[in-house]
């Protein structure tokens, strides 16, 4: 019996030239179905394949940059399995580092269906020759496609899909006036030089002529815009910003796309600058009593001193509430933001306490995916000795097919529990993470008078602002709720009144004095529907 030759182990790369789907799109198929035929027949063991869209004409390819630093850091020598050498490389950087990972002896072997290569002097020197082959095959194309470029241009050809107005000439390789929409755009021309016609006029006009979008829609006014300064209609070609005489017919005459220009040119008004009125809690709160909004507004009194004074607009009709002064109004804010600032030694108490709950959620989910894992390899080493039983015809074909739905159902659902098990994990910590984070925000907040960042920070938390009699209120969130009335009770009993029906946790501490400090207690959450907490003026 003949001794069969033991496998050789490589990686295999197949890649195509273009990043587009719709172009090449059965060239990596084709190559991964060859390959796999070709490393069956030569019993070689494909360790993990790397397939890539991109150019190989200039480096920076990632997953063959992948797949050389796998050979690179394995702890044997590893193949490469490719369809032709134009596809590892057609750059001398890529084709370099091949060579030379060939002659330190991290490359083992390079195998190829269509091209012959053993590492040694004349192999190594072939190698060079089908690298330098592919890099001239790019290099004389780009320079192929320059120079049928260049005499297009000469000649005044169109190089691209013909605009609006115009059809490809496939014949003559340019373009010719469409008969119907070259006329179609003239007279769009010409209405819009009349002034009668705004873009969007304009756009409903080319509709109603059948010049639409792909989805049958009207042109947007961009698109419009493009239309009335495209020089193509001069007969012109553009290219790289440089403009060409074309031998193609033109649609417009120049006195007509000149008054065209003039048009557009008086339209086109420079942007305002808004001015920034300095009214820092509009667009924040609404209005308590007819749910408005609230805005602002400058007053001045017989001494001539200005104040500013924020009240409802009375957008829904007649409301009752007062102006409120900004002062007044500031002070509140300033009150919110004491009722939740703690102090800062308590905050890096719960900073730790949330990474030391990270550090044990990520043991204890590791050790729960390398189960899944384990189950995993399991149930796939039951299939392949399965097929194994059948194809020496040990088992029948009835039991067989039982069996291995089983053994595919089970492996379907630990592969399932082992996907929804990774998203379950993740971020698990992140929603309390950054709320302790606001709460640092909060106390920093309201150390300073920056009414801008009050504004901000009341908007991150997309609390429910309201103003009624003068009073500014929130709802907070159930965490924020429990902070404000727990800061409030702890303020109650250092004070020495506890109020009647109050719970104090024992658990909770704020930053007293005997420095006697554990985590909050986040099962000491409040009922759901909490009352607003209010402060008056």
């Amino acid at each position: 019996m003949k001794e069969l030759k033991p496998k050789t182990q490589c990686v295999l790369y197949a890649r195509k030239s273009t990043e587009e789907d719709d172009q090449q799109i059965m060239s990596i198929e084709a190559q991964l179905f060859e390959l796999r035929e070709f490393a069956e027949r030569e019993r070689i063991e494909i360790i993990r394949e790397f397939t890539e869209a991109k150019s190989a004409k200039k480096p920076g390819r990632e997953e063959f940059a992948k797949m050389l630093s796998m050979i690179e850091t394995s702890k044997k020598p590893l193949g490469i399995l490719a369809w032709h050498p134009d596809r590892l490389a057609r750059n001398s950087v890529d084709g370099g580092r091949v060579i030379y990972l060939v002659d330190t002896g991290a490359i083992a072997s390079l195998r190829f269906p269509q091209f012959w290569f053993e590492p040694t002097p004349q192999g190594k020197f072939m190698l060079q020759v089908a690298f330098g082959q592919s890099k001239y095959f790019s290099d004389n194309l780009v320079e192929n496609v320059k120079r049928g470029i260049r005499q297009k241009l000469r000649r005044g050809e169109w190089l691209t899909l013909a605009p609006l107005g115009y059809a490809n000439n496939y014949k003559t390789r340019n373009i010719d006036p469409h008969p119907t929409y070259s006329k179609v755009i003239k007279q769009a021309f010409e209405e819009y030089a009349t002034g009668k016609y705004t873009l969007v006029g304009l756009a409903k006009f080319l509709a109603e002529h059948g010049i639409v979008q792909k989805k049958g829609t009207p042109l947007a006014k961009v698109s419009v815009v493009k239309m009335l300064t495209n020089r193509a209609y001069l007969g012109f070609v553009k290219f790289h910003g440089e403009y060409h005489d074309g031998n193609f017919k033109p649609i417009l005459s120049p006195t007509l796309f000149e008054a065209v220009q003039k048009i557009l040119s008086s339209r086109r008004k420079p942007r305002k600058l808004k001015t920034i009125i300095p009214f820092p809690f509009t667009q924040l709160a609404r209005c308590g009593e007819c749910g408005c909004a609230i805005t602002a507004q400058y007053a001045t009194n017989r001494f001539g001193t200005r104040y500013t004074y924020y009240r409802c607009t009375k957008k829904q009709g007649k409301c009752a509430q007062p102006y409120i002064g900004a002062d007044a109004l500031a002070a509140q804010f300033q009150s919110l933001l004491q009722s939740v600032s703690l102090p800062l030694g308590e905050i890096e108490i719960m900073e730790k306490q949330i990474n030391a709950w990270e550090h044990e959620s990520i043991s204890s989910r590791g050790e729960v995916a390398q189960n899944l894992k384990s189950k995993l390899s399991e149930t796939q080493e039951k299939l392949d000795r399965l097929v194994s039983l059948y194809l020496d015809g040990d088992i029948e074909r009835d039991l067989y097919l039982v069996k291995k739905d089983a053994l595919l159902r089970q492996k379907a659902k630990i592969e399932e529990s082992l996907g929804d098990f990774g998203q379950q994990g993740k971020n698990r910590l992140e929603p309390l993470r950054s709320f302790v984070l606001s709460l640092k925000e909060a106390e920093k907040m309201a150390q300073i008078k920056n009414y801008a960042e009050w504004r901000n920070f009341f908007r991150s938390l997309g609390s429910n602002l309201e103003i009624k009699d003068k009073t500014l209120s929130i709802n907070w969130g159930e965490l924020w709720d429990f902070t404000a009335k727990t800061k409030a009770d702890f303020a109650l009993r250092s004070a020495g009144a506890s109020p009647r029906g109050a719970v104090i946790s024992d658990e909770v501490s704020f930053g007293a004095q005997e420095r006697t400090r554990t985590s909050m207690p986040l099962r000491a959450l409040p009922p759901q529907g909490s009352a607003a907490t209010n402060y008056a003026t």
